[in-house]
Parts: C-alpha cells; sequence; structure tokens
C-alpha cells in the first residue's frame, strides 16, 4: 500500500509537464500557484503558461451534464439539437448509473461492434492519466470496441512506408540526430519547411526545446538551407527559398530524378545493391512508360518552379552531402502517399541513405524529439487489455462509417465494411477540430443514439455531445511525465485541488465500471497513487541495464530524473547501409522498394507501384480553380497546440478581430480590396468562415494560409451552416480518403476564394458556456 505522505497536495516547487514543455511550478505567499518555464530549457514555449489564469478556467466543464432531450426523451432524441441543446447537471453516482445503464443497454441490444472508441487526440500530458490509454483499458474491459487506426499527421505515410522502407514509427525514432547534421551535412533541401511553431511539441512533453539551436549551430558550421514551399516563413532564418504550387512537390522530385539520370549522377551501385526497382522508376521517369518524360521543362508547367533552379537544384544535390526533408504537411493531400515514396526515390537516386548527414527525413520540423540525440527507451505504460471487437477504421474516414454503415471500402489491400455505430464514447480529443468538412461531420454526428464525451473544458464537441463528464486537467492529479527522446522522467505532482466535480479518467471509468460489474477488472485493486508505484517500478526494472533509477518515493522526492544522452550518433538507416544483408529491412524483399510488386497487385487506379505523378482532386492546376482560386493551406499554430488552450489568453492575444488569421500574398490581397486586419469571408461550395486578414510579400500568389486549431463557431448547427464565425479551415477542407490504399485526410487539397466581409461581423461565441436547465 503506498504512503498517501508520499503525495502532499501542496509543496511550495515543482515539474510540471504538457506537450508543450516543462514548468517550474511556484507558489506566492498565498499559497496560489503559478508556472514559469523550467530554466534547463533555453528556448522555452509560452504556450500554456496562462493555464491556470481565469479566463482559462471559466471555461471549464464542472460537473456531469447531459443533454436535455436525451436526458428528458431518451437515447436518439432530438439528435439534430446536438450543439444547441441545453445541459442537465446531475450528481456523479447518478451520472455512473446513466452511463453504465446505456453501455450496457447497447452492448445487449447492438453488440460491442456499435460502440466506437473515439480517443483519438493529444489529450494531457502523463503516462497513467493518458486518455488514450484509459478509455481504450475501459473499453476492453466491457468487452471491446470499434477502433480507428492510423493518425491525421501522418496517415498516408503509415500506411506507405512499411511498403517502401520501414514502418513510420521507427524511422521517426531513428532520424539522423542533430549534431551529425552538424557535422556532416553541406546540404539540407527541406519540402514543406522545417517550421519552428511545429517543434514547440513533443507527445508527452519536450525537455530541452533543441530545434532553434540546432538549426543555429547547422548554419554556423556552413550548412546551406534549401526551403521549397509557398511561405518563406516555413524555415526560421536565412535559407534559398524555392516556392512551389501546393500539392506538386512529387512532379518536382520525379524532376530531379531526371536531371540526375540524363546528367548520368544517379548512385547506380546503391539503386543496384539497396533498392528494387530502379529500372521501373527509370522507364517512368523517362517517358518509356507513358510518352511523358518528367523533365525540369515538365514539372515547371504543374509546380510553377523555374527550369533552370530544378537543374541547378539537382546537380547541387548530387555534389554535396545532402539530406531531403518532408514536412507531413506533403502527405496531408490527394495522393498523399507519393509525396513520401517520391521523397524515398530521389534520396536513393543520390544514393546517400544511411550515411552521416546525408539521406531522407520525414520528421525534421514535426516535433522537438525528432532527431534528438537523448537516450531511445519506452516509457512507463498502462496496459490496455485485449480488443475482443476486430473491426476498425482508418481514423480520418470516421464521417463515412456513420453516414454509411454497411457500405464498403477498401484498405491497403483488402476490403472492409463499415460497422454501424449507436454510441460513440470520446476521451482526449476534439473531433470538431481535427475533421475535415465540418458539415458533412455535422451530418454524421446526429447519426448514433448516443455520443458521451469526456471533456475539461466547453469546447464545440463537448457542446455536441449528449453526455460531458468533467475530466481533470494535468495539474489536479499525480502522474509520471515521459516523452520518448525528450531525456528525462518528471514526477507531476499534484498542483491544485479540481475544479468542481472534475474526476481524472480513471476515477470517471472506474466509477461506470463499478456500477456493471467491472470495477476489479478495472482498476485491479489499485488506487491512481499505487497505479504511479506500479508503473514506475515495471520501468525501472525494464530499463535497470541501461539507466540506474532511484527508488519511487525518492524519484518522488527528487521530482525530476534526467537520462543521459546517448554516446553514439543515430544515422537512419546506417546497420541497412552498413550490411543490407546482416540488416535488412521489413519490407518483401528486405531492400528499398521503389517499386513495389506488393502495391502494385493491389491494382488501385489511385496508387500505382512507384512514386507517380497523380493530379490531386483540388489544386490551383484544376478546372475548380477558376471559380476558387486560391489554394487554402492548414497550419500548425504558433499559439496553441492543435485547439488545445484556444481559449487562453495567449492564444487569442494573436486573433484579429476576436478571429483565426489568415494571411494572403500582397497582391491576392490588393486584387480582393482586402488590407492588412480585414475580416474577410473564406468559402468555397462546403463551407464558409470568416477570419481576419494578414498580407505577405513572401507568400506565393494564389495560396492562403491559415492555422487550425480555431474552436468550431458555427452560425447554425446544422448540416446546412452557412458560416463558422470564428476561423476553424476544416468548415473548407475536403472529406475524402489520400487513396484506396491508406484513406487518410487530404486536408491540405482545398480551394477557395476569399472576400472582404462588408457587413458587421457577427459576434464569436466559441467561448461561452453552454445553457443550463433545472
Amino acid at each position: 500500500m503506498t504512503d498517501d505522505k508520499m503525495y502532499p497536495d501542496a509543496l511550495p516547487s515543482g515539474f510540471a509537464v504538457a506537450h508543450w514543455g516543462t514548468h517550474r511550478v511556484e507558489r506566492d505567499a498565498s499559497g496560489n500557484p503559478s508556472l514559469r518555464p523550467w530554466e534547463g530549457d533555453s528556448n522555452p514555449s509560452p504556450i500554456g503558461l496562462d493555464q491556470l489564469s481565469d479566463e482559462v478556467q471559466a471555461l471549464r466543464v464542472r460537473r456531469p451534464a447531459f443533454r436535455k432531450g436525451w436526458l428528458r426523451k431518451g437515447p436518439g432524441d432530438h439528435r439534430d439539437r446536438r450543439g444547441s441543446d441545453s445541459f442537465v447537471e446531475l450528481p456523479w453516482d447518478e451520472a455512473f448509473e446513466v452511463v453504465a445503464a446505456e453501455l450496457s443497454r447497447v452492448k445487449q441490444e447492438h453488440g460491442n461492434s456499435a460502440i466506437f472508441g473515439g480517443s483519438y487526440g493529444w489529450g494531457s500530458a502523463g503516462r497513467f492519466h493518458h486518455a488514450q490509454s484509459q478509455i481504450h483499458r475501459f473499453l476492453n474491459i466491457i468487452g471491446g470496441y470499434v477502433r480507428g487506426r492510423d493518425s491525421y499527421s501522418y496517415g498516408a505515410g503509415s500506411v506507405i512506408m512499411p511498403h517502401v522502407v520501414a514502418p513510420m514509427e521507427h524511422l521517426l525514432d531513428q532520424h539522423t540526430d542533430w549534431n551529425t547534421l552538424a557535422n556532416n551535412t553541406e546540404l539540407f533541401v527541406a519540402f514543406g519547411g522545417i517550421p519552428l511553431r511545429n517543434t514547440q511539441m513533443t507527445a508527452g512533453g519536450p525537455g530541452r526545446h533543441r530545434v532553434h539551436g540546432a538549426l543555429e549551430v547547422m548554419r554556423a558550421r556552413g550548412v546551406r538551407f534549401v526551403n521549397i514551399s509557398p511561405l518563406r516563413q516555413d524555415i526560421d532564418g536565412s535559407s534559398k527559398w524555392i516556392p512551389i504550387r501546393p500539392n506538386t512537390d512529387v512532379a518536382l522530385m520525379l524532376a530531379l530524378i531526371y536531371v540526375l539520370l540524363d546528367d548520368g549522377l544517379e548512385n547506380r551501385e546503391f539503386l543496384v545493391r539497396f533498392c528494387v526497382g530502379a529500372e521501373e522508376v527509370r522507364a517512368y521517369v523517362l517517358g518509356q512508360k507513358d510518352g511523358i518524360p518528367k523533365t525540369p521543362e515538365w514539372a515547371s508547367a504543374i509546380t510553377g518552379v523555374p527550369t533552370g533552379e530544378v537543374f541547378a537544384l539537382a546537380r547541387d544535390m548530387a555534389r554535396s552531402k545532402t539530406m531531403i526533408n518532408a514536412s507531413w504537411s506533403l502527405q496531408r493531400q490527394s495522393h498523399g502517399e507519393q509525396s513520401y515514396w517520391g521523397l524515398v526515390t530521389l534520396a536513393s537516386h543520390l544514393g546517400q541513405i544511411g550515411e552521416p548527414g546525408g539521406g531522407f527525413g520525414i520528421g525534421y520540423g514535426t516535433l522537438n524529439s525528432v532527431g534528438s540525440n537523448e537516450l531511445r527507451i519506452s516509457g512507463p505504460r498502462l496496459s490496455q487489455g485485449k480488443n475482443l471487437v476486430e473491426e476498425f477504421i482508418p481514423v480520418a474516414r470516421i464521417a463515412d462509417m456513420l453516414l454509411h454503415p454497411g457500405g464498403r471500402y477498401d484498405y491497403d489491400g483488402s476490403s472492409y465494411t463499415y460497422p454501424d455505430i449507436q454510441l460513440v464514447y470520446w476521451a482526449g480529443g476534439n473531433p470538431f477540430h481535427h475533421h475535415q468538412d465540418l458539415n458533412r461531420f455535422m451530418a454524421a454526428w446526429r447519426r448514433p443514439e448516443t455520443i458521451i464525451i469526456h471533456e475539461q473544458y466547453w469546447t464545440s464537441s463537448a457542446k455536441a455531445a449528449d453526455i460531458v463528464l468533467p475530466a481533470s486537467i494535468s495539474l489536479e492529479r499525480n502522474d509520471i511525465g515521459f516523452a520518448s527522446r525528450e531525456g528525462q522522467l518528471v514526477a507531476m505532482r499534484k498542483v491544485m485541488d479540481a475544479i468542481g466535480e472534475a474526476k481524472s479518467d480513471f476515477d470517471i471509468f472506474n466509477g461506470i465500471a463499478e456500477k456493471m460489474g467491472k470495477g476489479l477488472d478495472f482498476s485491479e485493486g489499485r488506487t491512481a497513487e499505487e497505479w504511479l508505484e506500479h508503473m514506475y517500478e515495471e520501468f525501472r526494472q525494464k530499463v535497470g541495464a541501461q539507466i540506474q533509477l532511484p527508488s519511487f518515493g525518492d524519484y518522488w522526492q527528487l521530482g525530476r530524473v534526467e537520462f543521459p544522452p546517448s554516446e553514439e550518433p543515430t544515422v537512419l538507416l546506417g546497420g541497412f547501409r552498413a550490411d543490407p544483408e546482416k540488416h535488412p529491412l521489413r519490407t518483401p524483399s528486405g531492400r528499398i522498394e521503389l517499386y513495389s510488386e506488393k502495391i502494385a497487385s493491389f491494382d488501385y487506379d489511385d496508387c500505382p507501384g512507384q512514386a507517380t505523378w497523380l493530379e490531386p482532386i483540388e489544386w490551383l492546376g484544376s478546372e475548380k480553380a477558376a471559380t476558387f482560386p486560391l489554394h487554402l493551406l492548414s497550419q500548425e499554430p504558433r499559439r496553441r497546440l492543435h485547439s488545445q488552450l484556444d481559449h487562453s489568453p495567449h492564444s487569442r492575444e494573436g486573433k484579429i478581430a476576436a478571429r483565426e488569421p489568415i494571411l494572403l500574398s500582397a497582391l491576392d490581397a490588393r486584387n480582393r480590396g482586402i488590407k492588412e486586419g480585414d475580416v474577410v469571408r473564406v468559402f468555397n461550395e462546403r463551407g464558409a468562415c470568416l477570419a481576419g486578414a494578414t498580407i505577405s510579400d513572401d507568400l506565393l500568389e494564389g495560396v492562403a494560409v491559415i492555422a487550425t486549431g480555431a474552436w468550431f463557431d458555427p452560425k447554425e448547427w446544422i448540416p446546412s451552416n452557412p458560416l463558422d464565425k470564428h476561423g476553424n479551415p476544416n468548415a473548407l477542407t475536403l472529406d475524402v480518403g489520400s487513396s484506396k490504399l491508406a484513406q487518410a485526410t487530404i486536408a491540405q487539397s482545398c480551394l477557395v476564394e476569399i472576400s472582404r466581409f462588408a457587413e458587421t461581423p457577427p459576434e464569436v461565441t466559441a467561448f461561452d458556456l453552454p445553457k443550463f436547465a433545472k
């Protein structure tokens, strides 16, 4: 039994970890807590330092809340009122009874395959109070659930990369470290840039923010950077900017390969020994397959990149130690699989994969942890148990599943059927943030009989649920802070009591499980604090050969344990390069598959057997551009993580007229009579949103850029909603799969038009509380 004295509620100082950084917790003379950056972080993020502010806490969900129509008339009643109905608050014991009864009803009437466990999202940092682990464990205990596979972040990459070279998770964990790049790289070519706004984050929490400093060291040592992006600022600091039309990077990659082949600069030895399919690629690039040589002139017409730039870049890459990198955004587009396949194909022709400083990356500039030289170890984990339900969906196909139960879909070489979902249970995420075409999603959201969500704040997803159970924030509970490749294990001591009647996800699920007769199965007889010690000791034994950790009690009092960094440099695919027979890849051939017989056997018209230029469903070269002539790109915000803390003062200070800023080129703004600070209407046939105009000369004409994460604020909660008032780009994005292979999101393939909003803008109500009934 754990000694309760080990967990004092009001230590004078300590550490807190969030996905955007490690913080110091301090208290004033009255004992009130505040947060400041940890002094060991030379480049801390300001996100989250205001999470104890009155503005943030005012939006907390304080008591279990049930949509009035659902509670009074039963499951399925007036589903069209989700988002606009009032709520009735109940005490916890009654809430546990109602939720347990509803889960039991759905299980009995429809089976567990009618329950969708919507746990996609970052939730809160902490290894035990990890919402995704908690909801999976609970739903498995009661018989299982339909799950989502892959991610919105890199869903296309997750499916294509194991066929071509290796699983995404392996590649991200093995990226060549920044020190090795600084010591060996001469040229760093970044498709999509290396945006530092993304590197404020690591899932589980950064230790030291390293990327800004790493780039400075590389520049000081003479590394040259090339930014291939519509936006100059996609690399912070000096670089050569090559503007490119969105969604056309594959065409440029193919033209670069053409120059290498035409000039005889390809590394033939590498292609023969380490790859399969090079001859197929050669025949396609030279035009022997389709009669279209992929020349720089051909690519220039598609990409807008001048022919001379293509020749010069290819030759510079061939004579330099070159690292080429693609951002995750490149595969979040129509046929997004091709961008990563094209990147690996280009790097293979250069032949520097597995060499220090050369090769390819698919994550530099996406997370703080990518490129770290910190020790590679797997952190403490909560067992999720076994899911007895086999059905799954690619995570970005949730609206298709809800709208078309029984419909068939292709995925990675097989055909599947969408299940008939009657209950959605969500914890740790905000679907009205990350899904596309939100008007369509509202129609889909009306289909299930019941929607349950755990939430800390009254987000749009909470307002659109039937049952909202108040979850505590990380500062209101004890936990273990750990993130892969971040070099630390942090005692996340409880800072304050939970606001209102909020509970941890563990306590909520445990309360429901007890009502369902599954309490002991879920908790295993342990309290949350006992679970922390149990998980810590399991971790301590597992890593004992690498790290000598203190006892749990000593660790908890120390507050933070730092791991020694790895002494050996990390070189992506270095072992494979040294000995491909001893260290084969997990592809069918054991080598890099520039042509995949397996993918070719699927006979997909939208994903051939090798990296191929396929016109996106929406891009500036399509006929649709005559009506909607601007390509809208949605990027990670600088002032929050996705939609987390959008209601914080730090995020709201970045708004224009209370709305999300949208970046336009000077010419595009002038042609539309738009001035800096104007409220503008961004629209296409799927929807519209209001945003605040900001204007730049550093953006390619024909492109607009807006951050994701503004809390969805529809004028009406109906599928034909005419306007999002706050600037959520997913009011406009397209909800179609990347291809039959991955069925991933294509949020970056989106055409719009923008006009100055001449009327009095409607009030933003995204941060208003819902109505409550007695």
